[in-house]
């Protein structure tokens, strides 16, 4: 149903001054305004486009004054509009020598655009008929009937036709489905399914058109020797047995000088090729036209070609004249040119081929006409071996016992082993060429309705030429004669054109120039479609030849055409070079149905063809038909043109640029994805199918760049491109134009390290905020992460303040709250690179506590890479005084031989002993260290609370300082006494609370100073008097042990997995966890931390 629109002039009713007033309300708000404009980028688009030009023309109307601002990205109605009625899609094809000239004068005006103002039938409908009529109905037709039969060959056709009729009804919907530019299947293809299949086949349908041209190239010179000028050969056959071989020698010379002459032709301009191409379609018209008029002839006159058999073998009628063994000349009985082809004297008591002696010779018409009723005989098939004779079945024959000399007779043999699917694939070069209305797509008046209709008319005509020409065929020309390929049995004429009216040499002269200018047509089209692909930057190789002459003509791009269509000539048989082009023409096709198909399926939004006549169903049907036709013809060529186009589309996969063309295969990924997401259960996966979906937690530096790039090549290592991966950072701040380049930032990050995963970035008020977020919404549905990797503050030391190490201890409580598993890298940056292979050493675990297995899971994942592959693996754990560690480490191997893990296993006793003095003094170092510097901490802040501080306030500070660091460093030195091996802790001071502003007078100063002071001197006195506590001592205990025994037997391992000990639950304790975890790790290179996410991930079932 029509819209209707209705254009309403809005009048302005208002005075001059409140419009001047109004004018200056806005241009104060537009000069206080920081930011012009909403800040965002403009929109690029093929019709909104913002050229200087458009940036000068600012709009200074007052009715929609309110939309002023967003004018540069959202243009007025009324202008966009306009921009759409001089939109002209002309084909990107070159500029001819003239008009380049022409454009290179500065004083010369610029001829105008012409708008396109082509219709269906020129357009469309005449070009594809040019291109699907050609050299195989005229050179190969007739023998494809006379070798399959009439029912066969119908069969044939009709498989063939029916193809391209279903493709073309899928092309119809894709090429109405919007403008389609230069490119034609090319573009429809690469829009419709990406990059990736776009270029492989866009490859695949270049090549095709490549060797059509030598297909037709080989076929102008098929015609011009044996019909025109046989005795223009240059490698001429002494013996019968030698003559395939010089008619290809031929084939080679002459098709290399026809390839030369024609690549100059097309080098020079397209503008004589193109005008040329009326005269080549009047041509095929014509030729068709004789041939229904021979046939009309042939039922009431039939044309005079006596076919010679001997007995009921075909002979060449090359170098006799009558079909006689001997003739009556004055009452004398001599003997014929015949007899003395088949005899060693022409003399009548002369030594003759056996078969020639036992059979008579007969002559029959090689066109009996339409009425004749050799259609009967011509119904069925018959196919044979290479060599094989040409007879006619139902003509009497003496056979004879020896038939070795048969070869050097002049009989017609077949040159090629015939059957039926061999003939598929020479036969479906004839209806290809329905692209060439959708390649003139810019050049047609209105492209959304003549594409449909002239291109599925031309499909409907050729096949009922084809249909009427097999039928007709088989019903006026003898079987022997249709067999015959090359037209020996009637003198070397072309069988098609005996049947021709008014003459033999309308088809001839009509064939040649039909195939020359197919030839020239595929040497036009071809470096095009690969400039287009080449300058679609999809395939990086390539881009040398999207370049070309000044006035753009694709010369590379044709000096590479014409080399592969070199490669066609020199195979030089036209019955080998027709299956290879119908492979690459079948793959096109098989994935146009398959684009119309899959858009249809997914519904897109933007999927609104104008063409309403398709569905799903004929698509498939038409996809499979292809694929089928594709074995059908040839399967060893089939599997070697899908090779070919596998290996261009991973290729492009793997080098190509990133395109995103809105296509169908990204939209069946999302579909699948959406189908998957939805089917995945939000609960946990089980035991058997956990794997670890990692959250990798980076850190960036202030110019945002990763700090640890190596946590990534260890996920990659951990993933093997398994699982699912989310990188993770936090921006400090608010959501603004720096989150785009910290996502550009990790995913060159991703790239170099050849991670495959997803970023995600959060921005925060702070990064313990955006941690906390990441761990609780990174992922969708049942696809969210169950382990969270993250490296070891190394510096939590000597940072200035305690956000490090107290977002590290948190985040392990949310971890541990979440139910994920949580891996902490020490040493991250000593880690291997993917690069690097790992020579003989270990993967220890220290099996301490069981917290699901994943630290026996984890070495067997990383061993499955390249990196670790050579590594071994070994498994230790603690035994106490009352346990049987001989017991338990039968038990663990047995356990392990379960779990199918090889790896050596090692019990190590522990056994009780008193509390070292070292452990003592380390422990009251750490608490004294904390106490301090809570005591600066209090100072520091007492310090920030005034605004101007006071001259008075300096003694005070002095001696707080002072105070505390001479404790301090009282007490360092009563530990370095005792352990002089270990490094003095650095007395930096974390960041107090945030700032208070208070009002100072002298008397309130004085008040705040001698407070200052007794509570300093209690510090003091506090700090030397107090014990350590018995819990923390035991902890330091257990961290000294245990760093002692890994220490002692896991030094030299290329990687140490250890139990992570839980944070305390009392958060005053939080400085001190982290001095235990630092006392557990000191001394080892590479160290895993693992805390398992509550539940089992590895199981002794199947």
């Amino acid at each position: 149903m029509p819209t209707n629109f209705t254009v309403v002039p809005v009048r302005d009713g208002r005075k001059p001054q409140e419009d001047e007033d109004d004018d200056n309300v806005f241009r104060e708000e537009d000069e206080d305004a920081p930011f012009p404009g909403d800040g965002m980028p403009k929109e690029n688009s093929p019709f909104i486009n913002n050229t200087d030009h458009d940036k000068g023309s600012l709009y200074d109307g007052k009715n929609l004054a309110l939309f002023e601002e967003e004018m540069d990205s959202n243009p007025m109605v009324s202008s966009l509009l306009n921009k759409l009625a001089n939109y002209t899609n002309l084909t990107q094809g070159v500029k001819e020598h003239e008009e380049a000239d022409d454009d290179e004068g500065s004083a010369k005006t610029k001829k105008p655009v012409k708008s396109p103002a082509l219709g269906t039938l020129i357009g469309v409908y005449l070009p594809c008929l040019q291109n699907i009529l050609g050299v195989i109905l005229f050179l190969r037709l007739t023998w494809i009937v006379g070798t399959a039969g009439i029912m066969e060959a119908l069969a044939i056709v009709f498989m063939t036709c029916s193809c391209t009729m279903l493709t073309a009804i899928s092309m119809s919907a894709i090429a109405t489905n919007g403008v389609v530019p230069a490119g034609g299947s090319y573009y429809m293809i690469s829009r419709s399914l990406g990059p990736e299949f776009g270029g492989a086949v866009g490859l695949c349908f270049y090549l095709g058109t490549t060797f059509a041209g030598s297909m037709y190239i080989l076929g102008t010179i098929e015609i011009l020797l044996t019909y025109i000028v046989p005795s223009a050969a240059i490698f001429k056959a002494d013996k019968k047995e030698d003559e395939p071989e010089a008619l290809l020698n031929n084939m080679r010379v002459y098709g290399t000088c026809c390839l030369t002459l024609m690549s100059l032709v097309v080098f020079v301009g397209v503008k004589y090729v193109n005008k040329l191409a009326l005269v080549f379609l009047a041509c095929v018209i014509l030729s068709i036209l004789a041939i229904y008029a021979g046939v009309i002839k042939s039922a009431f006159e039939p044309p005079d070609f006596p076919v010679c058999l001997l007995g009921n073998r075909t002979l060449k009628n090359h170098n006799f004249d009558h079909c006689l063994k001997t003739m009556e000349v004055d009452n004398v009985t001599v003997t014929t040119k015949l007899w003395s082809l088949f005899c060693d004297s022409p003399y009548p008591n002369a030594t003759c081929n056996k078969y020639f002696e036992l059979n008579n010779v007969t002559e029959i018409q090689g066109i009996p006409g339409l009425t004749s009723g050799v259609i009967r005989d011509n119904m069925w098939g018959d196919y044979g071996p290479n060599g094989m004779l040409v007879e006619k079945k139902d003509q009497l024959s003496v056979p004879a016992l020896d038939t070795s000399q048969d070869i050097n007779m002049p009989y017609v043999a077949n040159d090629i082993t015939t059957f039926f699917t061999l003939l598929v694939g020479i036969y479906f070069p004839s209806v290809t060429g329905i692209m060439a209305g959708s390649n003139r797509s810019g050049d047609l008046r209105d492209a959304q309705k003549s594409i449909p209709i002239g291109t599925i008319m031309a499909i409907a005509t050729t096949t009922f030429i084809y249909i009427s020409s097999v039928v007709l065929f088989g019903a006026c020309i003898e079987g022997v004669v249709l067999r015959d390929k090359f037209g020996d049995s009637v003198k070397g004429n072309l069988v098609i054109g005996i049947l021709a009216w008014p003459s033999p040499w309308v088809i001839v002269i009509g064939s040649f120039f039909s195939c020359c200018g197919a030839g020239l047509q595929s040497l036009t089209g071809a470096p095009r479609l690969l400039q287009a692909i080449a300058r679609d930057g999809i395939v990086p190789f390539l881009q040398v030849f999207g370049h070309g002459k000044a006035n753009g003509e694709p010369t590379w791009a044709l000096l590479l055409t014409a080399g592969i269509c070199e490669i066609g000539i020199l195979i030089a048989s036209l019955d080998a070079v027709a299956p290879i082009l119908s492979m690459f023409f079948l793959m096109c096709y098989l994935f146009v149905n398959l684009a119309c198909a899959l858009q249809t399926l997914l519904r897109t939004p933007n999927w609104r063809p104008r063409f309403k006549f398709y569905h799903w169903a004929l698509s498939f049907l038409g996809a499979s038909l292809c694929l089928s036709l594709m074995f059908i013809s040839s399967w060893f060529y089939a599997l070697v043109a899908m090779l070919i186009a596998g290996c261009i589309y991973k290729y492009i996969e793997y080098r190509g640029a990133e395109k995103e063309w809105g296509d169908g295969i990204r939209g069946l990924s999302l579909n699948a994805a959406r189908y998957a997401l939805i089917r995945l259960e939000e609960a946990p996966p089980h035991t058997k199918n956990w794997r670890p979906q990692l959250l990798v937690l980076l850190n960036l530096d202030s110019d945002h760049v990763v700090k640890h790039p190596r946590l990534l090549s260890f996920c990659t290592q951990l993933k093997a491109g398994k699982g699912l991966t989310i990188v993770g950072s936090v921006l400090e701040g608010t959501f603004m134009t720096k989150e785009a380049e910290v996502k550009k930032s990790e995913q060159s990050s991703m790239t170099t390290e050849r991670t495959k995963g997803f970023c995600h970035v959060v921005a925060s008020s702070n990064l313990r905020d955006g941690f906390s977020h990441l761990i609780q919404s990174a992922g969708l549905g049942g696809m969210k992460h169950n382990t969270v990797l993250m490296a070891w503050p190394g510096t939590w030391k000597q940072a200035t303040d305690a956000v490090s190490w107290k977002n590290f201890i948190e985040t392990v409580r949310e971890t541990t709250a979440a139910h994920q598993a949580l891996l902490v890298a020490k040493n991250v940056d000593s880690f291997p690179t993917n690069a690097e292979r790992l020579g003989e050493g270990t993967i220890d675990v220290w099996w301490i506590v069981h917290d699901g297995g994943l630290l026996m899971l984890l070495p067997f994942l990383l061993r499955q890479h390249k990196v670790w592959r050579k590594c071994k693996m070994r498994i230790f754990t603690v035994a106490n005084m009352d346990d049987n560690s001989i017991q338990m480490k039968k038990d663990l191997q047995m356990f392990l031989y379960h779990l199918r893990l090889d790896a050596e296993v090692e019990v190590v006793e522990m056994q009780d002993s008193d509390i070292s003095a070292f452990t003592y003094e380390k422990t009251l170092v750490m608490e004294q260290r904390s106490q301090m510097l809570k005591q600066m901490q209090l100072s520091r802040t007492e310090r920030e609370r005034e605004v101007t501080p006071p001259p008075v306030s300096l003694p005070l500070l002095s001696f707080c300082v002072s105070s505390h660091l001479a404790l301090y460093t009282q007490a360092q030195l009563i530990h370095d006494r005792n352990t002089a091996s270990h490094a003095a802790l650095n007395d930096k001071a974390d960041t107090g609370p945030d700032r208070v502003h208070m009002t100072w007078t002298k008397d309130k100063f004085l008040t705040e100073r001698n407070r200052n002071r007794a509570e300093a001197n209690m510090g003091v006195r506090d700090l030397f008097n107090m014990k350590p506590n018995q819990s923390n001592v035991r902890r330091m205990h257990t961290a000294v042990r245990l760093n002692e025994v890994v220490v002692n037997r896991s030094q030299g391992a290329h990687l140490v997995l250890l139990n992570m000990p839980g944070p305390p639950k009392n958060r005053g304790g939080d400085e001190n966890y982290m001095e235990f975890l630092e006392v557990l790790l000191e001394g080892l290179n590479r160290v895993l931390l693992v805390r398992g996410g509550g539940r089992e991930v590895i199981t002794i079932y199947s």
